[in-house]
């Protein structure tokens, strides 16, 4: 059976996960990587193109800055393609073949950041972000994309499979998405609103989480990175933004926020070669 199909059949897995039954375990056993340069292939939507980065390349708004070519600077990873493009939805990558062609046989690295797009979070962070605040509009624009967790995730299931069909000596590197806003302060009129934004963005981490975590279970080498730590104090409006606040590039990471985004990957990928190895011996 494909890697698809089995992830198919473990369908119900998934739904116990997004219920929070399902907590990610041990990483499937997996080939260790060669001593050469690991192929490396991105995918997914914006934050995966590196808007925000600035000195685009093309249409797709793909930056040297952002982080797969970060990643590539390091030692053992060799970028084949980013094929990642702004506006991407999971569903997208489930439906056409555009970024999945760029995956092999040969593939062994694959990153994935992808879902926003999928819950309209544009439409949501202006109905939030609008001058003056309307709560009441913040609010509905949030359910609204509460509404759309189910049908993500299922995109994300098949997504999975997949590239682990295209690509199966990889390992696959999913990551979620950092706060936007720092926790408001005591007295904030903006209060609600920042923490209705957060709280979309941790809902949305954690369909991203659990249907990685139920991939897991169901025997695909893939892992998730949480990367709001790496961003932590650097939201919109502290001393030292992560975050872009205005302009065609708002809610997308600086350049400093990709390395952020570079440094929590690479530390995972670190952390399962170092496992691999350890096995290995």
């Amino acid at each position: 059976m494909t890697a698809r199909g089995r992830f198919v059949a473990r369908l119900v897995t998934i739904l116990i996960a997004l219920a929070g039954l399902v907590t990610v375990g041990a990483l499937p056993a997996a080939a260790q990587p060669n001593s050469g340069p690991v192929p490396y292939v991105a995918l997914g939507d914006s934050y995966a193109a590196g808007q925000g980065g600035g000195d685009y390349l093309n249409t797709c708004l793909e930056s040297p800055n952002g982080y797969p070519y970060l990643l590539d600077a390091r030692s053992r990873i060799d970028l084949r393609d980013n094929v990642a493009c702004t506006g991407a939805k999971a569903s997208d990558l489930v439906t056409s073949s555009t970024q999945l062609s760029a995956l092999n046989v040969d593939t062994e690295l694959v990153t994935i950041t992808v879902g926003a797009a999928d819950l309209n979070l544009s439409e949501v962070l202006a109905a939030c972000t609008a001058v003056p605040p309307t709560p009441v509009q913040c609010q509905a624009a949030i359910a609204n994309a509460q509404a759309l967790l189910g049908a993500l995730a299922v995109s994300l299931t098949n997504l999975y499979a997949l590239v682990a069909d295209a690509a199966p000596n990889a390992l696959i590197v999913v990551t979620g998405y950092p706060y936007l806003f720092e926790p408001p302060a005591e007295g904030d009129p903006n209060a609600a609103i920042i923490t209705a934004i957060r709280n979309a963005i941790t809902a949305l981490n954690t369909t991203i989480q659990q249907t990685v975590a139920a991939a897991q279970t169901a025997g695909l080498n893939i892992i998730y990175v949480d990367v709001t730590e790496e961003f932590a104090g650097h939201g919109i409006g502290s001393k030292q933004p992560f975050i872009n606040a205005a302009g065609p590039d708002a809610y997308h990471p600086n350049a400093a926020g990709y390395r952020a985004y570079a440094k929590a990957i690479f530390a995972a990928i670190r952390s399962v070669w170092k496992e691999e190895k350890k096995q290995a011996a």
